[in-house]
């Protein structure tokens, strides 16, 4: 499964999906902001195996925060939200003032209407976004997946104890260093990602079915069979799903 993927970023993007539906790989479509959720839902109406994000993401908040009010309108819509949450990097600091506002609503928004799955982006700044899911969205309301965690330790373990899940990707998996904070994941809340297109292998972006790959570096840092692996995330998917 790929927890984390842009799909419209790809050229072939309706080949995509097809690729998705034909492998079968379970495939979530996060996108960057609500205007692009009509046209990416509608792509994917008739897929098996892909679903649609609504998203509002962090780094585009400078010039987009007003699409707040779109996005509450459309929320309904989807089980689905991403990509969402906070970037404190030095390029996009300058908004965060704006990026926690905007973060508060679509927890609240997601709090409200429950069910929901979220995949958040935490670019230094997991301790605020854990802060913002500890008040605003109870365990019992939505999940969160941190997406492309790159916390301490620590924070890791304190979004564990929130319920939240881990999407791993290929980058996540090259370091000792970042491997041994995988290994810190719990295993029955670990799923895959690609954040495709922006990884990339020999140059070129990564698909979807290149979660197979991952999941088999998945296994090897963490002990177990692929198979075991493949196994424990479709359960761990299962039980996200099932909130």
């Amino acid at each position: 499964m790929d927890m984390h993927c842009h799909l419209d970023l790809y050229p072939d993007h309706a080949q995509l999906i097809a690729e998705c539906d034909r492998e079968r790989i379970a495939t979530l479509a996060v996108t960057t902001t609500p205007k692009a959720w009509s046209r990416n839902a509608e792509m994917a109406r008739e897929s098996t195996h892909v679903r649609v994000a609504l998203g509002l993401h962090p780094q585009l908040i400078a010039t987009r925060e007003a699409e707040i009010g779109l996005f509450e309108r459309l929320l309904a819509e989807s089980r689905y939200v991403g990509e969402v949450g906070l970037d404190a990097s030095p390029r996009f600091y300058g908004s965060f003032d704006a990026q926690e506002r905007v973060f508060d609503r679509i927890l609240r928004a997601c709090a409200e209407q429950g069910g929901k799955v979220l995949t958040v982006h935490s670019v230094r700044a997991v301790t605020r976004v854990l802060n913002h899911v500890e008040k605003k969205l109870p365990p019992d309301r939505g999940r969160v997946v941190m997406h492309w965690f790159t916390g301490s330790a620590s924070e890791a373990s304190r979004a564990a104890d929130l319920g939240c899940f881990f999407s791993v990707n290929s980058e996540m998996l090259k370091s000792p260093r970042h491997r041994a904070l995988v290994e810190r994941f719990p295993i029955d809340r670990i799923v895959t990602e690609t954040d495709g297109p922006f990884v990339q292998v020999g140059g070129e972006p990564v698909r979807p079915r290149s979660v197979v790959t991952t999941t088999a570096q998945l296994a090897a840092t963490l002990g177990r069979s692929q198979i075991e692996m493949a196994e424990q995330i479709i359960h761990n998917l299962s039980s996200l799903e099932g909130l």
